[in-house]
Formats: C-alpha cells, structure tokens, sequence
C-alpha cells in the first residue's frame, strides 16, 4: 500500500496569515496528500478547520481531522493538527508537562494494515537541547507503551540531526531527508524577517520519521517557494517535508 505523507509548521496566524494562507492550499492541492501534519495551529481561529475544507474542496479528498490544543494557557492559542484520508481508528495525546508543549497520535486504517501517525512539536530552536532530548525520550516511551504497529512520526523538532534530540529518535527511526527546511525569509508588513537571529535555510529541524516495516519511496521539501508576485511572502517561516510511503 503506497501513500503520501506531508508535515509542516503553519506559524499560527502570524506574519500576514490572510495572504500566505492561499499559497499553503495551492501547495497542500499539488501534494494532494493522503496525511497532512501540522504544527502550530491557530485555536482562535480556528485555522486547521479552514485548511481542512479549503484542502478537501482544492484535491477532493473527505479528510478527516485530529486536533490536540498546547496545555494550560497556551491552550486557547495554538496546538498540532493532522488531516488524513484514511479512517481513524483511535486517538490519543501525550502532556510532555513541559514547556505546555503535546503530542497527538492517531490510529490509521492504511488499507487493511493499522498505522500510528503522531505529531509533534518540540522545545524552541534557541533553547536547550537538554530539554528536546528529554522531550523525545519521553516520546520514545510513549510509542513503546502502545501496540506496536507501522509508526510515522511527523513534526518540527527544532534540532539538526547532530544534536542529542533528533540523534536519539535518528536510533529508532528514519527520516525521510534532511535537506535543509528552516527558516525561510518570510517578512512581516513592516518588513521584518523571521527568526533575523538565524541564516536562511541552512538547517532540517523538520521531519517524517518512520518505522522499521514503512519503506520510504521518495521525499523532499515542500511548502518552499515565495509568492510568485512578492519574494518576501513565503507559506511559513519553515518550509515542510513530504515522502511517499509504502508498507512493506
């Protein structure tokens, strides 16, 4: 069984949502994937909602959606989604009681095969990587703790692969490139670029990482390419990944 997998950071609502949000549908409409991740999530407005209907009437495919809001009082802000077209067999969600910042899992049916896709966002690119590791340790206990079947793990991790973080999933899973995916020279209306502390796009912080049993026939970045009538409107300040996945 054959299928495409895409993650990426929306950004929430920041840095002139209204206007990248139509160059996130056209990407999702050309990927026309069967499992869109997403971090970042805007829970005011509810922008995952939007991107569901708006990508079901781009590629007409039924997606359904998962959602899981950040804790305490990043809850009302912002969270991680998923949208797949595969039926959902189960759900669930990891508190790593750290920073607010979660974890979502659901069940997939992949034709008759159960597959666990998770989605995560992990502790801040300029903080420690201490705390990812623990993140991720944490993580690694959560998907031992569950049936074991096909897993896919997708989500910005904010570390290259040569920091503990991403070394330690990097022991247990692949990932499906490491082509650079942050940060891109999306600006702001005052012309502020994202992350100015930062060189553009010289890092993978972003990735699908699978199991052992899930062959990967073919990956790259996506969401990676400005407005063709302004160079400094980009999806999100993150380009995302994509690969096409088979079931061994």
């Amino acid at each position: 069984m054959r299928f495409r997998a895409a993650t990426f950071n929306l950004e929430q609502d920041h840095k002139r949502w209204e206007a990248r949000r139509p160059l996130i549908v056209a990407e999702i409409a050309r990927l026309r994937p069967d499992i869109q991740a997403f971090n970042e999530i805007c829970v005011p407005r509810q922008t995952a909602r939007g991107l569901r209907a708006s990508a079901a009437e781009a590629t007409g495919i039924d997606y359904a959606l998962v959602q899981q809001t950040k804790t305490n009082s990043l809850s009302e802000v912002e969270g991680e989604a998923l949208l797949a077209r595969f039926p959902v067999l189960e759900t669930g969600n990891l508190d790593y009681q750290g920073r607010d910042m979660v974890a979502l899992v659901a069940r997939l049916l992949v034709g008759e095969t159960p597959v666990d896709v998770y989605v995560t966002h992990l502790y801040k690119s300029r903080g420690e990587d201490s705390l990812r590791l623990y993140q991720v340790q944490q993580l690694l206990a959560w998907i031992d703790s569950r049936e074991r079947v096909p897993a896919i793990v997708c989500g910005d991790f904010n570390a290259p692969l040569t920091l503990p973080s991403a070394a330690l999933m990097a022991s247990r899973f692949r990932p499906t490139q490491t082509a650079p995916t942050a940060f891109t020279p999306l600006a702001d209306t005052d012309g502020a670029v994202t992350h100015p502390y930062w060189p553009r796009m010289d890092r993978c912080i972003d990735y699908i990482w699978v199991s052992e049993t899930i062959r990967i026939g073919a990956s790259g970045v996506c969401f990676d390419k400005p407005s063709p009538g302004d160079p400094s409107l980009w999806p999100s300040d993150h380009a995302g990944v994509w690969a096409d996945l088979e079931l061994r």
